[in-house]
């Protein structure tokens, strides 16, 4: 059932015909010559043909990443933009009624799995009130050379309900992380020492008080970053998303081995990549920290 070489050849192939494709992929090999042309293929960045597709693996990938990332981007602007705000609010109010509800919100993002939010989601707008659409990239267009459904009304149209789906568990990550760190800011004596001057309260919270509560959040939001990145399988595949999820999915149930393997190691640097960014900002944010 996992021989790649059955899912290459004719329901009623020869045995020769098997032994030819056999002999094609190299598994007639021993394994460990096997693993040794992986690794050395693997370096310079070909992990073999796809068996479905009969293009490069690494090639696929690299061609869906930007459907990704669109949806990605865009639940990393929600989660930010609603997450901090809501979080500093709640941190600095937390008897206030607004803020017993923020948290009550927060608890239920967490706690809900993203296929039961995008199945929800899918219902309310696409059928019950049917004003988004629900599956599908929408139309695309050229911007800086980039073909992106971003660009598009119609590609927003298609990017929100996914967008929204994954964002919801951060933006609920995001509060708790964020009213966590204000509560024990707020309880400086820096911010008494600011609010005894007379400082604004809007800059005593954000100016003062949400920038030392930032490293843990851009540290939590550097991997969230990488974890939609690396697992929108099951929010592509809810919105038939043709993004590199929902790729990874189809090769798993078709046991394209090079697709997995190019995927995995595709994530591994990605995730590398991203933990270094996260590091550089420490300095821009805290500058009393130094990466020497």
């Amino acid at each position: 059932m996992g021989n790649p070489v059955y899912l290459m050849v004719r329901e009623n192939a020869t045995e020769a015909e098997i032994q030819a494709v056999t002999q094609y992929l190299g598994l007639d090999k021993p394994l460990p010559v096997q693993y040794w042309i992986f690794v050395k293929n693997a370096l310079s960045g070909d992990f073999g043909k796809s068996y479905m597709y009969h293009l490069p693996a690494l090639g696929l990938i690299i061609e869906r990443f930007p459907a990704t990332l669109e949806i990605v981007s865009v639940a990393l602007l929600l989660s930010a933009f609603i997450g901090i705000p809501l979080g500093v609010i709640s941190g600095a109010y937390p008897k206030n009624p607004f803020s017993k509800g923020v948290m009550a919100f927060s608890i239920a993002g967490i706690s809900m799995p993203s296929f039961w939010i995008g199945m929800v989601l899918i219902f309310l707008f696409g059928i019950f009130l049917g004003v988004l659409p629900v599956s599908g990239r929408g139309e695309t267009a050229e911007f800086l050379g980039i073909s992106t459904s971003l660009a598009t009304w119609d590609g927003w149209m298609h990017i929100l309900l996914p967008s929204v789906t994954l964002a919801l568990g951060n933006i609920a990550t995001i509060i708790r992380l964020t009213r966590s760190g204000m509560q024990e800011n707020m309880r400086q004596d820096y911010v008494k020492f600011a609010r005894a001057k007379g400082v604004p309260r809007r800059k005593v919270l954000f100016g003062h008080a949400l920038k030392n509560t930032l490293i843990p959040v851009v540290t939590i939001f550097g991997l969230q970053m990488g974890s939609l990145i690396a697992f929108t399988t099951i929010t592509e595949t809810i919105f038939a998303w043709p993004g590199m999820g929902k790729l990874l999915i189809d090769a798993i149930n078709s046991a394209d081995r090079p697709i997995i393997a190019a995927y995995i190691l595709f994530v591994a640097v990605m995730f590398v990549f991203i933990n270094f960014v996260v590091d550089i900002m420490y300095v821009f944010i805290d500058p009393r920290i130094d990466l020497q």
